[in-house]
């Protein structure tokens, strides 16, 4: 039996492409693309400034967490998932046992740059997003390199750079196995 390359999940901060970069991926690899806050949509009816208003941000980490048991059981994936996914122990586990977790890391100036006219971002509809990126970064930086297998650098190339140093990166651990179509 041939080895295959396990699911590939995208983690980092909002503005750091996940979403952007995983299409991509999911592209070069002949993969489905998922991304967990578009899934999370779907299986709600609701968008996700929506469950946030609603439910707090504690309800939508739940209906996450639901979300990234079912999505990180899936095979031959690239899934994006969104920025705060790590701050849910059992979802770290999930990232850690369940596949291979690419860090897009993006500083908070790049962050800032890719989403300043983006309303959608419940997080982000306050007085000063600088700060509020800045506090992200600070919680949550250690936990995407607690699980990150691979970390990728973002904000400087075009995604098509950032793609191909993933595919040199999985091709360097996983000699063989990147099965292009």
């Amino acid at each position: 039996m041939q080895a295959t390359l396990p699911p590939l999940f995208i983690v980092g901060p909002m503005g750091a492409g996940k979403t952007t970069v995983g299409r991509l991926l999911a592209r070069y690899l002949n993969r489905q693309f998922i991304d967990s806050d578009h899934y999370i949509e779907e299986q709600t009816g609701a968008d996700i400034p929506w469950i946030f208003e609603k439910e707090g941000e504690i309800g939508f980490r739940e209906r996450e967490a639901k979300a990234i048991r079912e999505l990180t059981a899936l095979p031959d994936i690239v899934l994006a998932t969104g920025g705060g996914v790590v701050v849910t122990p059992q979802n770290r586990q999930y990232l850690k046992n369940r596949g291979v977790t690419i860090y897009l890391q993006a500083s908070v100036e790049v962050q800032l740059r890719r989403t300043a006219k983006d309303k959608s971002r419940p997080l982000l509809n306050t007085a000063n997003p600088r700060q509020v990126l800045q506090n992200l970064y600070e919680v949550r930086h250690p936990l995407y390199q607690e699980v990150a297998d691979i970390t990728i650098i973002t904000g400087e190339g075009y995604p098509r750079h950032v793609l191909n140093t993933i595919a040199d990166a999985l091709e360097a651990k996983y000699p063989g196995l990147i099965d292009i179509d």
